[in-house]
């Protein structure tokens, strides 16, 4: 191994363009060096293993490899299928071609923003390795970005500790009431329509306690006859009748003839929709680009000045 110490990539690049080419001349041509070059980095080549490589016959006729000359060529190929690859690798990943993104998530985002972004994110990089993960509490999100399971996570505000987290915003999401599309009239809803109306929500978590926190501040003791952790099992619910569900408007599909969606009045504070990477950490060119897909999926929309933590 010592007296490989000093070896390098262009000794190799010059024992496989003479071998393949069988002059020292036509082997420079190739690697677009001079043909003294290729001699001296030959010559330097046997200094190193202490014996020749090649039997030069002299005159026109063609260089042939040494036994010894045999040998490295096969180990040389191979290093330099592997340089060939890497250097593949690289501009793929540069380009943002390839390479894996972990994404963390929650389930309003699930439905109603990520498969936009991924969508197009995917089209334009059908190589890339994509793994979503998803939670149901902000605290778990911290988590897996903070000890890096995830290379960008979707966070409710800032989270995490001062500094911690860079993060974009990409969208204010308000607080809804969904009822029954027969069950309501027209107009906001107001805190006297939810006092004592029986709702539909989330288990404890951190949007439930959002709502909650929410109704209190109007007013209203929420009284619950089914909580689920699934907004589809939600809706469902509230199409057949069980009662009102206060959500994210994001959770809803608006095109839903079942369901009615009202503002409140007075509203809830929105949710802050933020994407957030651990600070200090150069994004690969994927987790840039979905930066880039989410900010124009959203449309780029300005902060507001009531954010919901």
């Amino acid at each position: 191994m010592d007296r490989l110490r000093d070896l390098e990539m262009r000794h190799l690049f010059a024992l496989d363009a003479v071998a393949t080419t069988g002059t020292f001349g036509r082997a420079a041509v190739l690697l677009g060096y001079t043909q003294s070059a290729i001699s001296q980095q030959i010559a330097s080549f046997e200094r190193l293993v202490g014996a020749p490589l090649f039997d030069r016959p002299g005159g026109p006729r063609p260089v042939t490899l040494t036994p010894l000359g045999e040998r490295l060529l096969e180990h040389a190929r191979v290093l330099l299928d592997r340089v060939e690859a890497t250097s593949r690798d690289l501009d793929e990943f540069q380009h943002g071609a390839t390479g894996r993104l972990r994404i963390g998530t929650f389930e309003s985002i699930s439905t109603g923003l990520l498969p936009q972004i991924v969508r197009q994110l995917l089209s334009e990089r059908p190589q890339l390795d994509i793994e979503l993960v998803e939670a149901f509490e902000d605290d778990k999100l911290v988590d897996w970005l903070r000890a890096g399971t995830t290379d960008v996570s979707f966070f409710i505000g800032n989270n995490g500790e001062p500094g911690e987290f860079e993060t974009v915003h990409l969208k204010m999401d308000p607080y809804v009431v969904v009822a029954r599309a027969d069950s309501v009239g027209d107009g906001p809803i107001g805190a006297d329509d939810l006092v004592g109306v029986p709702l539909v929500g989330e288990h404890e978590g951190s949007c439930h306690k959002r709502v909650n926190e929410g109704l209190l501040a109007m007013g209203v003791q929420p009284r619950y006859v089914f909580r689920s952790r699934g907004n589809g099992a939600v809706l469902a619910m509230v199409r057949a009748g069980m009662g009102m569900a206060v959500m994210a408007r994001m959770a809803i599909d608006r095109d839903d003839p079942e369901l009615a969606i009202r503002d409140l009045d007075p509203p809830i504070t929105p949710r802050d929709v933020r994407l957030a990477w651990r600070a200090g950490r150069t994004l690969s060119p994927v987790a840039q680009r979905l930066v880039d897909i989410a900010l124009e999926v959203c449309d780029q929309p300005q902060p507001s000045t009531a954010l919901a933590s």
